[in-house]
């Protein structure tokens, strides 16, 4: 497995560096099959240590942790603890469906606006009804079932997934509710 580590302002010397190889390492060798890369990034946010992990899988589905501490070792501790946690639930759900994806996650790519906010200068009505773009990016699609689709937004811990649904190709979106439970958006049914 490749790893990718960095620090944000943060000088990452080599015992830290071996001790994520090892440690993180450990946890992915235990619970992915087919781990491709790791990126690990060390920032500061005010008087704490944040260490954000992020691994690629060969499925095509990607895990991220993220942990906050006083200490780094301990910033990068919590953030293992917590991909521990997700790769262990979704080897478990893998397992349960007895669902396993022999290849890879095919992606689409589409393009990807970043759009102004709004104005909120008092009572001025805007000049246009169309938003200004800011950036526009190439970003990926992937193609998966719906039960995937829950297991990918959960590994990622993102509130939204938009994804090609592989039973009909069409485009849908799973979101995560103010209850807890999830939502399933099909312009197909």
């Amino acid at each position: 497995m490749r790893y990718q580590i960095s620090g944000k302002q943060i000088d990452i010397g080599a015992a830290l560096q071996a001790h994520v190889k090892a440690g993180l390492g450990a946890v992915v060798d235990k619970y992915a099959e087919r781990p491709t890369d790791a990126q690990v990034i060390f920032s500061r946010s005010g008087h704490e240590q944040v260490c954000e992990a992020i691994v690629h899988l060969s499925t095509g589905l990607n895990a991220r942790a993220r942990g906050r501490a006083g200490e780094i070792y301990a910033a990068f501790d919590q953030c293992c603890d917590k991909m521990e946690k997700q790769l262990r639930r979704y080897k478990r759900r893998l397992k349960d469906h007895h669902h396993t994806r022999t290849t890879p996650i095919e992606l689409s790519g589409v393009s990807s606006y970043i759009l102004a906010a709004s104005d909120e200068a008092g009572d001025r009505e805007p000049e246009t009804l169309q938003p200004m773009i800011i950036a526009e990016t190439e970003t990926k699609i992937p193609t998966l079932s719906v039960g995937e689709a829950v297991m990918q937004m959960e590994l990622a811990d993102s509130a939204v997934l938009v994804f090609r649904n592989e039973k009909h190709g069409g485009v849908n979106v799973v979101y995560r509710r103010d209850d807890g439970n999830f939502g399933w958006v099909d312009p197909q049914n």
